[in-house]
């Protein structure tokens, strides 16, 4: 009886011990690979490999100028402006006096708050400010990172922000899971930079705490220069996060409308706008885009593309 006891107690201690060396040598892989634990979209726990998507970031071609003009604009209806800020009360979130980043992200804590982040069944019949807020309040509560880049437009137009939403996409045309955002013209700095408020809102800075744009966070990427997260608009987490890695996913290419207003998708109320033309993606040279609308034109030119007027 012994001896079985004292085998089993050697086979038990063996087992131990193999146990504590893999961990040992998945946590030394884990931070050597530089793979994240996340949490995707469907709600399941998978592996992000952070270093592979910033080599593929690094191998993309390069930008180069564009003989033809895009021809990029906001076109900002006032009257429908006073009917958004008047139903949301937005003069209520924040001081007049405040600059332009501290509305901004009024804003976007307003909608990030409200509506969290769903890849909803059902498509809302209207996709405008008014008509999205009314579906989350009879429909569903939550909706997916277009609809909220889409609200949060409406809304910091209609205060005189001037915004534009823009489709972030991967390199993978397996993989067509991307991300819709913001991005915020801030004149006190004379720059754009980015405003996300879907998945608890985020936006990001450098390690000096200056405000990134999309073209900058990829420029970082590619440079392996630290950048700063702030999930739910606070604090700052440390580079090894889930949007961390999939921020570096989804900066490959970038698609944007070229005129851009109010009920820009609200193809219920304008069914015009479907067929409309002046959709731009801006793709590394040597790259074919692919899940983009007929009428998307392609472009490396950089420069028009993130000069928006």
């Amino acid at each position: 009886m012994k001896k079985v006891l004292k085998t089993v107690l050697k086979v038990f201690a063996w087992l131990i011990a193999a146990i504590i060396i893999f961990l040992v040598t998945f946590v030394i892989w884990f931070r050597t690979t530089g793979v994240t634990v996340a949490l995707n979209d469907e709600g399941s726990y998978r592996l992000v490999r952070f270093k592979t998507r910033v080599d593929t970031l690094r191998a993309s071609g390069s930008y180069v100028a564009d003989t033809a003009t895009l021809g990029m604009k906001l076109t900002i209806d006032t009257l429908r402006a006073v009917e958004i800020r008047e139903y949301f009360q937005l003069d209520t979130l924040y001081s007049p006096n405040d600059d332009t980043w501290t509305k901004a992200l009024a804003i976007g804590k307003f909608v990030a708050t409200n509506i969290p982040h769903d890849n909803q069944k059902e498509n809302p019949k209207y996709k405008n400010a008014i008509g999205l807020w009314e579906y989350t309040k009879t429909v569903a509560p939550a909706f997916n990172c277009r609809l909220h880049s889409i609200l949060t437009f409406e809304l910091l137009s209609s205060v005189g922000i001037k915004a534009r939403y823009i489709t972030c996409l991967p390199q993978d045309s397996i993989d067509r899971d991307c991300h819709v955002v913001n991005e915020v013209w801030l004149p006190e700095k004379n720059k754009w930079v980015m405003l996300d408020t879907d998945m608890g809102g985020h936006y990001v800075t450098d390690k000096s705490g200056n405000l990134l744009s999309l073209k900058e966070m990829r420029e970082h990427y590619i440079a392996g220069k630290k950048m700063v997260m702030y999930p739910g608009f606070e604090k700052g987490s440390s580079r090894k996060t889930y949007y961390y890695a999939y921020m570096a996913k989804n900066t490959y290419w970038f698609t944007c409308w070229g005129n851009l207003g109010f009920y820009q998708e609200d193809y219920t109320t304008y069914p015009e706008l479907e067929s409309r033309e002046h959709h731009y993606a801006l793709v590394p040279s040597g790259f074919k885009p692919f899940s983009r609308r007929k009428t998307t034109a392609a472009t490396s030119d950089e420069k028009q593309f993130w000069d928006m007027n």
